[in-house]
């Protein structure tokens, strides 16, 4: 078994630690708050019961949430809560969420409403959730006009990543956090693929550690998390949640590249390592299929929380990742047009 290995958040009093490696799920009951008396776990059915940690002398209320996307709802959300009411959770209570990124903001999103906050700590059992999603804050549900449109910024007091977990995940599941993975290989301009998986798993969370604490409500720089989702979104929200949120980011990556290219912000090789670091170094699919309507994609991006006033993007440039505001609807048409096209090219 390997070491364990703990990295930080630092968000001043709100700082909190993230424990990676086989059965970190165990540290986790040293983690959580002191005067805790009931937690209540919020998982799925197809996260094993192994995965859960157990606790002594404090009761425990478990709630199963449905999978797939339909479920991340404000009715969910809703059921959760009258939930804890029944269980007489109180503010000096706490959540669990135990499962992957759906489980982490959903039970995020119910801790920071209920009683206007209690404590939440996240086991992250997938890989997306792992290098992404239960770090950072983010919490959120999806309305039918949009994903995490609704939702909160609130911080884990803890996150244990049990890399246990990921020796029974499907292909799928695997897939969706490569492609996550494949975003920080962006942000910081270097290949992250020679390192061993937790060692990939600790250097994602690092960064993004690192963005989280110097931006934590994505004024500025933590928007740069958010490379390739702007599409990403779209396609999850136009395929009726049928194409897998880190699937899409990828497809989201490589089309920020065609934009940034049609925009003369980089040139074609840059757009083709693009596709040499998703298809080549993550063996991932980044083809944008032609049963998407333009029309469709174009207004759930104008919906994308970033576009405060105009169409907004993460795009590349010879300097690196920035956020580009005002971007022409003819660009982003254009843009869609060279990413169908080079799929069939190559």
């Amino acid at each position: 078994m390997s070491a364990l290995r703990t990295l930080s958040v630092d968000l001043g009093e709100r700082s909190y630690p993230v424990v990676v490696g086989r059965g970190a799920r165990h540290a986790l009951r040293t983690l959580m708050p002191q005067g805790v008396r009931r937690i209540a776990v919020v998982t799925q059915a197809n996260v094993p019961d192994a995965l859960i940690p157990t606790f002594e002398g404090v009761e425990v209320h478990h709630f199963t949430i449905g999978d797939g996307e339909a479920h991340k709802s404000l009715e969910t959300i809703q059921d959760l809560m009258r939930g804890f009411a029944r269980a007489g959770l109180t503010r000096s209570d706490c959540v669990l969420g135990v499962g992957g990124g759906l489980v982490t903001d959903v039970a995020g999103f119910a801790a920071a409403s209920y009683h206007r906050g209690i404590a939440v700590a996240h086991v992250a059992t997938t890989l997306l959730a792992m290098v992404d999603a239960a770090i950072g804050g983010k919490t959120g549900v999806n309305i039918p006009e949009g994903k995490n449109l609704v939702g909160a910024f609130w911080q884990p007091c803890a996150v244990v990543c049990d890399t246990e977990a990921l020796d029974t995940l499907p292909e799928s599941e695997d897939r969706c956090g490569r492609g996550e993975m494949a975003k920080y290989h962006f942000i910081v301009r270097e290949d992250l693929s020679a390192l061993s998986l937790e060692d990939r798993i600790a250097e994602c969370i690092r960064i993004k550690a690192e963005v989280v604490a110097g931006d934590e409500r994505e004024s500025g720089r933590r928007a740069l998390l958010n490379y390739g989702h702007t599409l990403a979104h779209a396609i999850e929200v136009n395929s009726n949640w049928s194409i897998a949120h880190g699937e899409a980011v990828v497809i989201g990556l490589v089309y920020a590249a065609h934009l940034a290219n049609v925009m003369g912000r980089i040139d074609e090789r840059r757009v083709t390592e693009h596709y040499a670091v998703v298809q080549g170094t993550y063996g991932l699919s980044a083809t944008l299929s032609d049963g998407f309507d333009d029309d469709a994609l174009v207004a759930s991006m104008k919906r994308d929380k970033k576009a405060v006033t105009s169409l907004t993007f993460v795009l590349d440039s010879s300097d690196g990742l920035e956020v580009v505001e005002g971007i022409s609807e003819v660009h982003i048409r254009e843009a869609l047009t060279a990413h169908r096209r080079y799929g069939v090219s190559s």
